[in-house]
């Protein structure tokens, strides 16, 4: 079960900062406008951001009060891959100050904290990219049937990275910061989407040969998704904010390079979408043992509205902002559902310790 305790925090519950924080960049790039979006977006942000510090104090009291548990998880062959969401948390939380918290704060110091929060979720997601597929590959013990979704976890943040960078793009002096920025940017979004590609091809051999697995683990499907939509996103906010940094002729080869792969993506995304919600549906009537993998419904999904909301910008295509807004729709539900479960989950037995691996029920 997914009930927190400062003996035993986890990287995996910084998910619950990221699924949270999705939910009000989604709303604020949405195709549509209605009366209380923008409220309530602002109000998650702040939900969001005060979730992400009181996470961040509590791993700090636990690596000072429980330092073996701490050092353990980087070995746990799980576990060890939930050390990407940490960074993502931090880089969703600075994306969100940007978009919506500057109703509250002002543009300058969100502009100011959005900056921290991508330097400091740039660097650990860099980190998280490296060190752990390095450890699965020298440390961890993997069998043939080991891929699963949360692999994606730490070679998804430098995504991360490239889309909220793209929102920093307009407020970098032009010339050579902008520059070094962009092209940053469009690094990262290579590399997370080279290795995403490997490992999903993985995660689909393993399908095939050894079937869905463990009840517990079908949610984690869903992080398919977090790749696929974060590069729509990506590629299309670095499109759309651009300018200035190097040729018009640029800009203009890198919008048509956004609109025919986030359409092209868009297609092998709603595939994976059709196929985990066939699983999960399955699944559920067998019996879906609730746990932080729960989560796993939320941040991909979110990353999927911000890519299709990009591309219906960018083409005017009624259809794609149609579903863009549905699946905002099952983003809140999502949420919404996952939220009251975790915190119902706390409230009902609030000192036992939370799962030592995401896999467990």
């Amino acid at each position: 079960m997914a009930r927190f305790a400062l003996s035993a925090v986890t990287p995996n519950w910084f998910a619950s900062v990221m699924g949270t924080g999705i939910v009000a960049t989604s709303a604020a790039v949405l195709p549509i406008s209605f009366p209380g979006l923008r409220e309530g977006a602002v109000a998650v942000w702040l939900l969001a951001s005060g979730w992400l510090v009181f996470l961040l104090v509590a791993t700090a009291l636990h690596w000072v009060r429980y330092p073996s548990a701490a050092r353990a998880h980087h070995l746990n062959p799980v576990m060890a891959h939930f050390y990407g969401a940490p960074p993502m948390a931090l880089l969703t939380v600075g994306a969100g100050t940007l978009l919506v918290g500057r109703d509250v704060i002002g543009v300058d110091a969100a502009v100011a904290i959005d900056t921290v929060l991508w330097a400091a979720g740039t660097i650990l997601g860099l980190f998280s990219a490296i060190i752990v597929p390095y450890l699965a590959f020298t440390r961890h013990e993997n069998s043939a049937d080991s891929a699963f979704g949360g692999w994606l976890m730490p070679v998804v943040p430098p995504m991360v990275s490239a889309a909220t960078g793209a929102l920093l793009l307009p407020y970098t002096p032009a010339g050579q910061l902008r520059e070094t920025l962009l092209l940053g940017c469009l690094a990262m979004f290579g590399s997370s989407l080279l290795a995403s590609i490997v490992i999903i091809v993985q995660i689909w051999q393993r399908l095939a040969v050894h079937k869905v697995g463990p009840e517990g683990m079908v949610p984690t499907l869903w992080i398919v998704l977090g790749p696929l939509g974060q590069s729509i996103t990506a590629v299309n906010l670095l499109a759309g904010n651009s300018a200035g940094a190097f040729t018009p002729a640029f800009d203009d080869a890198l919008m048509m390079f956004a609109i025919l792969f986030g359409v092209t993506v868009l297609g092998f995304a709603l595939l994976w979408l059709s196929i985990a919600a066939a699983i999960t549906i399955r699944t559920v009537r067998r019996g879906l043992p609730f746990s932080l993998t729960w989560w796993s419904f939320t941040f991909p999904v979110g990353t999927c509205v911000t890519g299709t909301a990009g591309l219906a910008a960018h083409t005017g295509s009624v259809p794609i902002a149609v579903l863009s807004v549905a699946l905002f729709v099952l983003l809140v539900v999502a949420w919404a559902t996952v939220g009251l479960r975790t915190i119902g989950e706390n409230v009902r037995r609030p000192v036992v310790a939370p799962l030592a691996a995401v896999g467990e029920g």
